[in-house]
């Protein structure tokens, strides 16, 4: 088991400092995947600004949910499937579009499908899509800049799931409720 610090603003190194006092501002605690990430202030910054770049990209609530938990659920992310499950009901996502995404099964419209399959496709095959991956992707709607966005997603996604199972975060209080093993 790997053991990695989490870092409260007590003990984060003084470059993270400011970084944490935005995650307690935002969420009214620091998460414990900020507070691992704080042993590396750039990594921190980094993560909290793909963060906010993808919350304000072209998807809205349910297609972040998609892009999110689809990646989070293909990496086996015990500490972010609970938590985006969470942050999905906090954002008033429906109920039965998270679960179907803990459970992988089918999404409840085309597009959403097409959202799931072309991210899940990104993330298996490396950023390698075949020209029908995209365009079937195009077909329902979607067009360049999401197909980018969703690199955004994942290039966040990244960071939280590899740092999650490297320091085996605890999954945060408020979460365990929302507590998750790949089937």
């Amino acid at each position: 088991m790997t053991t990695l610090t989490i870092h409260d603003l007590d003990t984060a190194p003084q470059e993270s400092q400011d970084f944490l006092a935005k995650s307690l501002k935002a969420n009214g605690r620091i998460p414990g995947l900020h507070g691992v990430l704080a042993s590396a202030p750039g990594l921190l910054e980094g993560y909290q600004k793909l963060h906010e770049l993808f919350v304000n990209s072209s998807f809205d609530k349910e297609e972040l949910t998609v892009v999110w938990q689809t990646i989070n659920v293909e990496h086996e992310c015990h500490y972010c499937v609970p938590a985006h499950t969470g942050i999905a009901h906090m954002m008033q996502v429906d109920a039965a579009l998270t679960e179907a995404l803990r459970n992988e099964t089918a999404m409840p419209t085309a597009k959403l499908q097409a959202l799931h399959d072309t991210t899940l496709a990104m993330v298996r095959n490396r950023g390698n899509l075949t020209d029908e991956e995209v365009q079937a992707f195009y077909a329902v709607g979607y067009g360049e800049r999401q197909l980018l966005e969703i690199v955004l997603g994942l290039s966040q996604k990244v960071i939280s799931n590899y740092v999650n199972h490297i320091a085996e975060t605890p999954v945060d209080t408020v979460f365990e409720k929302f507590a998750w093993q790949k089937a």
